[in-house]
């Protein structure tokens, strides 16, 4: 039998297919997870729906519940309006809303959205404080920057306050960013020994030693298939393998694919892997791509997920800053 890990263990959710509303197909599946004890559910961003929005639908109708973007893309979409969004959702959830945020990097932005970021960490940086005031003076007072142009604006909602804010950061610039200007980083595909030896140290610096979250996701399925399910699940993972900064991620774990990096097995073999990611110094864990093995072995995998997550009753905010 496994034993809780010491951290919340959340998962990602998506529409499955043939859902009739895939909104409310999303809520559904929040439900079960979270009746079968998981505590967070987190969000992709994509071309077919606004994560932020579903994050702020399933946090009003599974109260308890924490939600989280991961991530939403910096270069198309304005501090100013993320901000609004990030508020209204964290109203909607009750106060259990955390946006994490990326940059993809000037040329994928320029050719998926038509847009050019000249000096991507400047704008990471300068949008991180707009975000940050959104969520802690309710007064976003900038300008004359890359982003902002110039703002003096009363920006607060009720009950918007306060929401969770986490950075997608690999690079040293990116993380010292996060660890100074946001509660931490949301890293995906990054193995123990990245959190360990880049992600931790890297938010430190930028924290001057405050700590800071850690919330990692990994690829998980719990079954009794594991090699027809590696085998399904790479081509899902090829995409990473042309991005530099995960590149460099993989020679550090010393891996050549990041499929490497998926958890898959058993109860046991899951669990032992998702401790190695604590023991590196992560603070929460999210699995994704549970349903690579098909319904019956996401079912299982949710299972886990809802007995590993530490007791609720231990008291804890909703969200750690």
């Amino acid at each position: 039998m496994v034993s809780r890990l010491p951290v919340d263990v959340g998962v990602a959710l998506w529409q499955r297919a043939r859902a009739e509303n895939h909104v409310r197909d999303i809520v559904d599946q929040a439900r079960t997870v979270h009746d079968l004890g998981v505590p967070a559910v987190w969000f992709g961003q994509r071309q077919d729906h606004d994560a932020t929005t579903v994050a702020a639908v399933v946090g009003a109708q599974v109260p308890g519940l924490r939600v989280g973007t991961s991530v939403v893309p910096l270069g198309p979409r304005h501090p100013l309006v993320l901000g609004g969004q990030a508020q209204t959702a964290n109203a909607a959830s009750g106060g259990r809303f955390t946006l994490g945020v990326g940059v993809a990097g000037p040329e994928r932005d320029r050719r998926t959205f038509g847009v050019r970021v000249a000096r991507p960490i400047g704008h990471l940086r300068e949008a991180l404080a707009v975000l940050d005031d959104y969520r802690t003076t309710g007064t976003v007072d900038r300008g004359d920057g890359a982003v902002v142009a110039r703002t003096a604006a009363p920006s607060a909602i009720a009950g918007g306050e306060g929401f969770g804010l986490l950075v997608a950061a690999l690079g040293a610039q990116s993380l010292r960013a996060a660890g100074e200007l946001a509660d931490g980083s949301i890293p995906f595909l990054t193995g123990p020994r990245t959190l360990a030896d880049r992600i931790v140290p890297g938010l430190l610096r930028g924290s001057g030693g405050e700590p800071r979250r850690v919330v990692a996701g990994v690829v998980v399925v719990v079954t009794d298939e594991p090699d027809r399910v590696r085998a399904a699940a790479r081509p899902a993972l090829d995409f990473y393998t042309t991005v530099p900064s995960y590149r460099s991620v993989f020679a550090a774990e010393g891996i050549a694919h990041p499929i490497e990096l998926a958890l898959v097995g058993d109860e046991e073999h899951v669990a032992r892997g998702l401790r190695r990611y604590v023991d590196a110094g992560a603070t929460e864990l999210y699995a994704t791509q549970t349903d690579l093995g098909g319904a019956t072995d996401q079912a299982r995998t949710w299972r886990l997920l809802g007995a590993l997550s530490r007791d609720r009753s231990a008291g804890r905010r909703s969200a750690l800053h």
